[in-house]
């Protein structure tokens, strides 16, 4: 007999109750396992799929009633799932790497996106050219924001003093605002929320991308609790599930999934912009994970030598004194990816739709 997730979650926690144990996982109740979520930003592209997994059942088929709360930065949300505070979350894979060296408890369950899109934004016709021109120059950087350990890598790469550059520390709400009026002459941020803000705003930006000095590094990845994964399983695995489908929902129904990120977030919807904010959002998310990852293996995958590179990257250059190099198989795991694929028209027909994008990224 097959017993469905729904059935596998409610018999789970009937069990321990059963048994008189403590419950691990949140309170089951009308069959649908209440749970919380916590994005790593305001609603944009890299967290649009949560929205569509929440409103258009995607969580609720899995067995699932989820909570979607805004977060305030890639770091701030992965210390808030390692403290309980949510029971699932996203941040960039990197970012956790961070609080796992730093012996806090969180671990990736699946990927969402796979090219963090990193690195320092200017306007397009700004005379900084190379990373070299930042020097003597005003950065607006926000501590809270996910690439913000990754700047003395990045200027190390890039053959740049970082010590030349005046760092001013800006909220991250603000920081494209300042860079649009000129407050700062370039902002470390993730492209992925720079260039939907103002693009539509009719200011151009220029990235000069982490990446292109050999910085490669995922993006988003759903987190959790060690112990939850451990005790919780299926739950987990629900969550990932019902994340997965939307994020594929996101690549081949992508009108309706603006449709529904609108209608959950009003104060995007009603902005003259908002639309158009949202369609350049998801498209570069949809466009950066058309990777051999997620194409050759299914949605929610990683791959484990990438991840022992990022690894690297982050003893040695952000993850501070004390810290100890995560145990890469606990903290990474496959196990629920993969159960949600493209059919090769699928794959066709998002490569030819997301084309449109490469443009905000040369």
């Amino acid at each position: 007999m097959t017993i469905s997730r729904r059935t596998a979650i409610k018999t789970m926690g009937l069990g321990a109750v059963a048994a008189g144990l403590p419950l691990a996982s949140p309170a089951v109740a009308q069959g649908a396992a209440k749970v919380s979520f916590t994005t790593s930003w305001l609603p944009e592209g890299p967290n649009l799929f949560a929205y569509v997994a929440r409103d258009k059942g995607f969580w609720k088929n899995a067995g699932l009633d989820v909570s979607v709360a805004r977060g305030s930065g890639s770091n701030s949300a992965a210390q808030a799932v390692s403290a309980g505070t949510f029971d699932f979350g996203m941040a960039p894979t990197p970012t956790v790497i961070i609080q796992a060296a730093r012996k806090l408890p969180i671990t990736c369950i699946g990927q969402i996106n796979y090219e963090v899109l990193m690195g320092v934004g200017v306007r397009a016709d700004s005379p900084i050219r190379s990373p070299k021109d930042l020097e003597g120059k005003r950065l607006g950087a926000s501590v809270t924001s996910g690439e913000y350990p990754f700047l003395p890598l990045y200027a190390a790469k890039a053959g740049f003093d970082l010590a030349k550059v005046q760092i001013i520390q800006l909220d991250g709400k603000v920081r494209e605002r300042s860079l649009a009026e000129k407050q700062v002459d370039a902002v470390s941020a993730f492209a992925t929320s720079t260039v939907p803000s103002l693009a539509p705003l009719g200011t151009d930006v220029r990235f000069m991308l982490f990446k292109s000095v050999g910085i490669d590094f995922y993006g988003q990845a759903l987190t959790t609790q060690p112990q939850r994964l451990q005790r919780d399983a299926a739950l987990c695995e629900a969550f990932v599930q019902g994340a997965m489908e939307a994020v594929k929902f996101t690549q081949t129904n992508v009108d309706e999934s603006i449709d529904i990120f609108l209608k959950a977030n009003s104060e995007v919807s009603i902005s003259s912009t908002g639309k158009e904010y949202s369609r350049i959002g998801l498209g570069l998310v949809n466009l950066t994970n058309l990777v051999p990852e997620l194409t050759d293996h299914g949605f929610g995958y990683s791959d484990p030598a990438k991840v022992s590179t990022m690894a690297d990257f982050v003893m040695q250059y952000a993850a501070g004194e004390g810290a100890t190099r995560p145990d890469l198989n606990a903290l990474v795991t496959n196990r629920f990816a993969g159960k949600v694929k493209f059919t090769a028209e699928e794959l066709a027909a998002a490569r030819a739709r997301s084309q449109q994008f490469q443009k905000y990224l040369v």
